[in-house]
Order: C-alpha cells, then structure tokens, then sequence
C-alpha cells in the first residue's frame, strides 16, 4: 500500500547523476537520521465506490544504517476497515535492505488479512547503468530485466537536495520492491518553498527537538510507467519533510480513499548516518 519511498519519502533522479552515484549517495546520506517514528492513520476522504465507511490505523517506520554499510527499513502499516457489514484487519509488513555503493535493494513484504497471510513477495535488485536486475524468490521464483530506477533512500536523497537547491518540480523512475516487486513506477515530486511551523500546528509537537525546525512541503505522485502523461496517479502523497529525512503530518490518497497519518512518536535511534567513516 504506501510506498517505500515514503521510506525511505518516508522516502528522485537528475540531480545525483553530475557525479558517482555511489559517492554522491554516500555524501548526501550522512545528513540522514536514524529514527522510528509512530503515525496515527484515521480516515479522511472516501467514496462511495470504495465500500468503506470507516477506517482507521497505525504505522511505524523504522529507519537504520549509514551510507558505508548500506540502510535498513523496517515498516509496518496495520488498518481496521468497517465496510458496513464487518470489520477487516490488514497487516503489511515490510523490511528492506539498501546499499547505495553497491546498487542492491533487497526486500521482503508479508500482507496479512485478519491476521491469515494473503501474500508474501521476497527479492532483490541489483541496479546498473544497463539495466536492473530483479530476482524475485517468492511468491514464485523468476527474474525480471527492468530499466534502470532508483532506490528509496537515493530518491529521498534527491528530494531533501532538489528542496535545498530551489528545484521545485522533478520526475523520477523508482523501485521499491513493492506491488509483486517486477516493476518500476514514475514518479512526480513537489516541492513548496521551506517554512517554520505555526503555532497551531499540532503535529509539530510530537517532533521532539525538530519541532521548532524549518521543513518542505512535498506532494508525490505515482504512475504505472507505461500510462500517459495524462494519466490519474496510482498512488499521491503529501507530507513535511525536515532535512535528515523526517517527515510527518501525511496524507495518503488511494483514489477511492485518502488516509492521514499523524506523528504521534518519534524516537531517535542512537547512531545517525554520519557516525561512521567509509574506509
């Protein structure tokens, strides 16, 4: 369901690409935190097609690692939907592995419908200026070629160096192992002028000591990469992002239905990615 661009959006392409990816990967990386931050989900658009008339939630994102050992993203998004004639609980956990030296993602997402697994996709993918290499191992063992994209974490990296440079809209080919893991999506981005928080802004709040700190407004937009440019998005998103990759106050639009999700509890997790020196 949410994209691991969040994560990463949680966590684009042109700017990176003037020098080594590898480097300008590792560089840019170094401002990113290490954190786990708590989103309380609640309900706060839908039509009557969905067959949804109340749904609520929670997700926890998990962000760890540093440019020289590579990132690790642990992320769990659990909802209770009423279609007006039950309750169903959905479960998608998702874990996945990021080495921008090496260019390999690996992922791994269990969906879980009243607690009963429905689907697991499992694989890895191998990123070069030729090509991507995708080798899934579940549901079912296959490889799949795919033009080259990128990473979460690198497209986040893009987005907090577009912000910082002015560069207010930009496109991006990412992937993030999501789906059945054999495609990659395009991707447009955002970016509003960096603002201080209002007084009345409440999800500042639970942000700790960034509370007071300036962020970017940021709206992603997801297309299947074989739709027009005129296309409806498969998937937006809107969402305040700080410059070591924290974001909070979100919104999630599916189409037939929009989620918000409020911080509700950030924690830092000791090292950040600067803490370590690539040798």
């Amino acid at each position: 369901m949410l994209r691991q661009s969040f994560a990463a959006v949680l966590l684009a392409s042109g700017t990176l690409s003037a020098v080594s990816p590898a480097l300008a990967g590792m560089e840019g990386a170094r401002a990113l935190v290490a954190h786990r931050a708590v989103y309380d989900l609640k309900l706060k658009d839908v039509s009557d097609r969905s067959g949804i008339e109340g749904m609520f939630g929670r997700m926890v994102y998990e962000f760890t690692g540093s440019a020289c050992s590579g990132f690790t993203t642990n992320f769990r998004f659990v909802t209770k939907i009423d279609t007006g004639e039950e309750m169903r609980l959905t479960d998608q956990q998702t874990t996945t592995f990021e080495n921008a030296a090496s260019r390999q993602f690996r992922f791994d997402t269990k969906s879980f419908t009243d607690e009963k697994l429905d689907k697991q996709v499992t694989g890895e993918a191998n990123d070069q200026p030729d090509g991507m290499k995708v080798a899934l191992a579940k549901p079912d063992q296959r490889e799949v070629d795919l033009t080259p994209a990128q990473f979460p974490t690198e497209h986040m990296l893009e987005v907090i160096e577009n912000a910082r440079s002015g560069k207010r809209f930009f496109e991006a080919r990412i992937f993030d192992g999501s789906e059945d893991g054999d495609q990659s999506l395009m991707t447009s981005t955002v970016v509003g002028p960096q603002q201080m928080p209002q007084p009345d802004d409440a999800d500042a709040k639970s942000a700790g000591e960034f509370a007071a700190k300036p962020f970017w407004p940021v709206t992603m937009a997801y297309f299947n990469e074989d739709t027009k440019t005129d296309a409806l998005p498969v998937y937006r998103m809107s969402f305040k992002l700080y410059d070591n990759g924290i974001t909070r106050d979100l919104t999630m639009d599916y189409g037939d239905f929009v989620l918000s999700g409020t911080l509700s509890k950030l924690e830092l997790l000791g090292k950040d990615a600067a803490a370590e020196n690539c040798h």
